[in-house]
């Protein structure tokens, strides 16, 4: 028991440590995958399921965006959003993607965000039986001596399968005969077979021998080709050119210029004539590669450069070569040329952009993800060796990966659309060969705006001058207010603010949301409304959306909308008419009576005009323009007429002026009639002034209880806002230019004037006129004078 417990203390701790390296190692190990798929199958079969392999929940394939985002072969696979599972995305050919019998691997990127993580997945693509073998020539003819030594071996075409390994060329056979049999030369690539002689041959016995070499591949089932061989038996010379070297080993640079020597071959032939002279070919079994590069004079046995050469292509190329006498049959013998390249500096790095997007919010943090950057160089050593940067000048940088030449495109400051909009960042890549070669790529980045800006309105308060009467509907005034944001973020719509029920013009009136025209929807009245004030909110429409206000304030200006009432005469029926009557000995310039109206407009809208429309004789009496007296011209003679009609016009002074008439009839009676008709008609008239002197007073009152009203609820509402604008749109009480209207009434005598200015009209702007009112009473009324 004593020494059981030590023991299993030191097991317990190579255990625990075992379990630490697989945790630390064990990581890196997840992040590669490696597949095998079979050629040849259909679309969407599934390779393997590389969201479970990894570990990543499937739920959250979609928010993270799993999918592949390169590789360095077409798009031959496809990850399923839905359950994590790589599938075939189109049909897969293994001979055209990787030549040789070698591994075929495709390299694919898997991309998942939130987190960011790359992993690595190597599919390897197992070959199928889908080609049988064949032979580049139908027929292959031999000439040969009838004394050709047993054993002597012929070369055949070999014959070509696509496919790799098991399902390649396995054996060659030969139809059954009595001279010839088959054997088979491994090269370093492919099955070679040979014809060899077995028994000598008989040209008197037999000629001509036809064969059939047939090529066989390992699949299963397996798939084979055929060569027809003809053998025709000759007297022929008995020594075959021989090489100075059987292998000739040739090392040169990959920008050796096109048409240089790059190897001579040469050969010896002891035989003489014709059977000794030698002429040079490149063997039939080379790769059509090699014909399109390479070029072998005949005679001279010079290997010449046809197209340039490219290290990055291949490495190495192997030449077989044939020397063959003019004998008959020709005897040949063989050489093979290995032709190293070696790597200089001509090709520039490449840089791949894997953007996860184009575009960054200007509110995001330092460090953001924004692309993946990848650079290659295709050359070897220090030719390959790449430093890679970016453009300064801009808040981003680049940020190094876990793995070589891999960089991420991440935020390091503060980013604002409203002043840069748009970056350009310029990645570099630079390798350290001599002299070093470079590439660019431009990374175009969009700064997303967020809604930082609230709607800005060019000037506030703003002021609105309205004719009245307008149209119920028709628009009357635009605001418009800017946001420096962008998209939805900039989209203003507006509205009327509303408190409560101070402010009741504010339901007479709409404004369009989306541009911002404000509509009257009831027809103003300057003689009940003069001047009122509202507040117009724009909001963008950003999440959360930001508004502003502006204040805006609207004067009624007066039109000519009032016709002239007649105050006097005024007869009991109502109409504008009445009768005068004054002693016949009057003289000249006696105040008849005295015509009195009102206007309830202002300004050249409410002055008056009187003027004699009708009279029945022009040299009796005179009417003043100006106050509406009726005078007469001089004394009335025996032969004027007793009565006289008079129909007074009265007009304002009005764009398009309104009008009213009265009528008064002039009675002329003798004097002592007279004083008695002036007795009754002085009461009469003392009860009729003073009805439309009590009319007069509470007209008056109104208009200034209206007036005070006025001017308390707009001293409230400039008290209520702290602004400096308040008295920018309050008329002044009374100043330069304004006439006002006067009305007077003396003893003895009854005078109406009305005095105002024309309203100046402008394009710009419109003041309103003030309209003020004087009237004066005298206490003494004389009972003759006051009509």
């Amino acid at each position: 028991m004593r020494n059981g417990r030590p023991y299993r203390c030191c097991e317990c701790f190579w255990v625990a440590f075992y379990l630490t390296l697989l945790l630390v190692f064990g990581k890196r190990a997840l992040a590669d995958l490696r597949y095998s798929v079979p050629e040849e199958v259909k679309e969407g079969t599934t390779v393997g399921n590389v969201a479970k392999d990894l570990g990543i929940d499937k739920t959250s394939l979609t928010d993270r965006r799993f999918r592949v985002v390169s590789g360095f072969k077409d798009a031959f696979f496809e990850v399923n959003p839905d359950n994590g599972a790589l599938q075939v995305r189109k049909k897969i050919d293994r001979e055209k993607l990787c030549h040789g019998s070698g591994s075929c691997l495709i390299e694919l990127k898997i991309l998942v965000e939130n987190p960011l993580e790359m992993h690595h997945i190597a599919v390897e693509i197992a070959d199928v039986n889908d080609h049988s073998p064949s032979f580049s020539e139908k027929e292959q003819t031999f000439e040969m001596a009838e004394h050709t030594s047993p054993g002597t071996r012929f070369q055949l075409h070999p014959a070509r399968d696509p496919d790799a390994g098991i399902n390649s060329i396995r054996i060659y056979t030969l139809t059954s005969n009595e001279h010839f049999d088959i054997e088979i030369s491994q090269s370093d690539e492919d099955k070679i077979p040979f014809l060899v002689l077995k028994t000598s041959l008989d040209r008197e016995q037999k000629n001509k021998h036809l064969l059939t070499v047939t090529a066989v591949d390992g699949g299963k089932p397996p798939k084979s080709g055929t060569l027809n061989v003809s053998v025709i038996v000759l007297d022929s010379n008995d020594n075959r050119p021989t090489f100075s070297r059987e292998t000739y080993q040739i090392e040169i640079k990959e920008n050796v210029s096109v048409g240089a020597v790059v190897a001579t071959v040469a050969a010896i032939d002891p035989d003489e004539g014709t059977n000794g002279e030698i002429e040079y070919s490149l063997s039939k079994t080379l790769a059509r590669k090699v014909y399109q590069i390479f070029e072998l004079d005949s005679v001279s046995g010079q290997i010449t450069l046809k197209v340039a050469l490219d290290f990055e292509d291949s490495e190495i190329y192997k030449l077989d070569v044939e020397a063959s006498d003019k004998g008959q049959p020709p005897l040949i013998g063989r050489c093979r040329v290995i032709i190293k390249i070696q790597d200089i500096n001509d090709n520039a790095p490449e840089i791949e952009v894997t953007s996860l997007s184009n575009t960054v919010t200007e509110d995001s943090k330092p460090g953001t993800v924004i692309s993946l950057i990848s650079v290659t160089d295709k050359d070897s050593g220090l030719n390959g060796k790449i430093i890679t940067h970016m453009t300064d000048n801009a808040p981003f940088e680049l940020k190094p990966s876990y793995k070589e030449n891999i960089y991420s495109v991440v935020t390091k400051g503060v980013l604002d659309r409203e002043t840069v909009p748009e970056y350009e960042v310029i990645i570099t890549a630079t390798d350290c060969g001599e002299p070093p070669l470079s590439s660019f790529k431009t990374l175009s980045i969009q700064i997303a705006d967020v809604n930082d800006n609230s709607p800005q309105f060019t000037q506030n308060p703003l002021q609105c001058y309205l004719t009245e009467n307008n149209f119920a509907g028709a628009p009357i005034f635009s605001v418009s207010a800017v946001d420096l944001d962008a998209n939805e973020n900039a989209a203003i719509s507006y509205h009327l603010l509303r408190e409560g029920g101070e402010n009741y013009v504010i339901s007479f009136l709409n404004v369009n949301s989306d541009n911002g025209q404000i509509t009257a929807l009831k027809s103003f009245d300057f003689e009940s409304l003069k001047t009122f004030q509202f507040q117009v909110v724009a909001s963008d429409s950003g999440t959360p959306p930001l508004s502003n206000n502006v204040t805006v304030n609207v004067f009624i200006l007066d039109q000519n909308d009032n016709a002239p009432v007649i105050l006097y005469p005024l007869s009991s029926n109502g109409s504008a008419q009445g009768v005068e009557e004054i002693p016949r000995n009057v003289n000249a310039g006696h105040l008849v009576t005295k015509v009195r109206a009102y206007d309830a407009d202002i300004g050249y809208n409410g002055w008056l005009l009187f003027s004699l429309q009708e009279v029945t004789d022009h040299s009796l009496f005179a009417l003043d323009r100006y106050t509406g007296q009726i005078r007469t011209l001089r004394s009335f003679t025996e032969t004027d007429e007793a009565e006289h009609k008079l129909i007074i016009l009265v007009k304002d002074n009005g764009n398009v002026s309104l009008s009213a008439t009265a009528t008064v009839i002039v009675k002329l009676v003798e004097p002592k009639e007279a004083f008695a008709a002036s007795d009754v008609k002085s009461a009469a008239n003392d009860d009729e002034d003073s009805n439309v002197i009590f009319y007069l007073m509470v007209t008056l009152g109104a208009v200034s209880v209206l007036f005070l009203i006025s001017i308390i609820v707009l001293i409230a509402m400039q008290c209520s806002k702290s602004t400096d604008y308040t008295s920018k749109y309050l008329p002044e009480t009374n100043y330069d230019g304004t006439l006002c209207h006067s009305i007077q009434y003396r003893s003895g005598e009854k005078r109406y004037m009305l005095v105002g200015p024309r309203m100046k009209n402008t394009k710009q702007n419109r003041q309103p006129l003030l309209l003020c009112f004087s009237f004066v009473f005298a206490a003494d009324f004389r009972r003759a004078g006051f009509r």
